[in-house]
C-alpha cells in the first residue's frame, strides 16, 4: 500500500523542479506493460507538453492540488476547449476518450495530478503529436 500525502506530493515536487522538464512522475504500476498505468505526475509551469493523442487509450487526470488547464484541438489544429483543473474552484478533473488532441499548461507551482490509463505503455508516435 502507498499512502498519498503531503510528503510524497512534495518530494515529486521537488524533483519536478529539479529536473530540466520540469516534471516528474511518480508510478504506482509496477511494470510498463502493466494493463493499467496510474501515476502521479508532478509538473511546474514552463514544463511544454505537445499537442498530443493516445490513439487507442481513455486518459483521467484528477488534480491534487495547483492549477493547470487542458487544451483540447481538433483534427484540424485549432483550439475548440479549455478545461480549468482547479480543487479550490471545484474542478477537479477530466475524463478524455481514446484519440483526443490535448495537452496542459501547469499554472501553479506544485500542481500534481493523478493520472490514469490504459496500458501497456506505449511512446507517442510521429502520427500522435500535433505541430500547432
Amino acid at each position: 500500500m502507498q499512502l498519498i500525502d503531503k510528503p510524497l506530493l512534495d518530494s515529486i515536487t521537488l524533483l519536478a523542479q529539479q529536473s530540466p522538464r520540469l516534471r516528474m512522475n511518480y508510478n504506482f504500476h509496477q511494470d510498463l506493460n502493466d494493463k493499467v498505468q496510474r501515476l502521479l505526475n508532478a509538473m511546474e509551469p514552463g514544463t511544454v507538453l505537445p499537442v498530443h493523442r493516445h490513439p487507442h487509450t481513455d486518459e483521467i487526470y484528477v488534480i491534487l492540488r495547483g492549477k493547470l488547464d487542458v487544451h483540447a484541438y481538433n483534427d484540424q489544429k485549432e483550439h475548440i476547449a479549455t478545461y480549468r483543473l482547479d480543487p479550490k474552484e471545484g474542478k477537479f478533473g477530466i475524463s478524455m476518450p481514446a484519440g483526443s488532441w490535448h495537452n496542459v499548461e501547469v499554472l501553479e507551482a506544485g500542481t500534481v495530478i493523478f493520472e490514469l490509463k490504459e496500458g501497456p505503455y506505449a511512446p507517442l508516435e510521429k502520427d500522435d503529436i500535433m505541430e500547432v
